[in-house]
């Protein structure tokens, strides 16, 4: 299986998700302008890391081609954004989805984390 198709399906997945729970994530602005500010330093780590030759991705699992070894990919065009593959989107977008809903599922239901959050237990007495 390529990076691509994984990508596609973990999308697939995650909306899937936001609609068996019922959060319908995707239908509100506020979950999009939050994305916005998301992506945009998800596209900044990604271009320092890929940009700087710290990632590299192989070409036949990506849209796109991977470059010669020791090149700079381009910064965009060949399926890359901010130097990083596509996919890259595609997987942080799943992975926002995914958190988010589950987030929401379960605090639906009552889960909380022990203690509660709020102010130090020293501080809340007396």
């Amino acid at each position: 299986m390529t990076y691509t198709q994984i990508a596609v399906m973990a999308v697939l997945l995650a909306l899937a998700l936001d609609q068996l729970l019922r959060t319908r994530l995707v239908t509100r602005k506020v979950f999009w302008v939050s994305y916005a500010i998301i992506v945009f330093f998800q596209l900044l780590s990604n271009g320092v890391l890929t940009g700087s030759g710290t990632v590299h991705y192989d070409g036949e699992v990506i849209i796109g081609s991977s470059s010669p070894e020791g090149a700079r990919p381009p910064f965009i065009g060949d399926g890359r954004i901010a130097y990083a593959p596509m996919e890259d989107l595609l997987f942080g977008f799943a992975m926002i989805l995914w958190s988010q809903a589950l987030w929401i599922w379960f605090g639906r239901r009552g889960v909380q984390r022990e203690p509660m959050s709020g102010p130090p237990v020293w501080q809340s007495r007396g």
